[in-house]
């Protein structure tokens, strides 16, 4: 395994730390929840049509 130099390690430091903080973090959690629940109400929705289709 190669090991990073003391000028890839700052470099990717420095890159960490500007990401990090562009985050908003509030705006991240809403969207994970809106995913979520995005993601449910598809799954359900599904299951639902696949249930209506069996009884035809």
């Amino acid at each position: 395994m190669r090991s990073l130099s003391n000028v890839q390690l700052g470099t990717l430091g420095g890159t960490v730390c500007s990401v990090w903080n562009s985050f908003d973090w509030s705006n991240l959690a809403y969207t994970a929840l809106m995913a979520v629940i995005g993601a449910s109400v598809s799954y359900f929705t599904s299951r639902l049509l696949q249930g209506r289709r069996r009884k035809r």
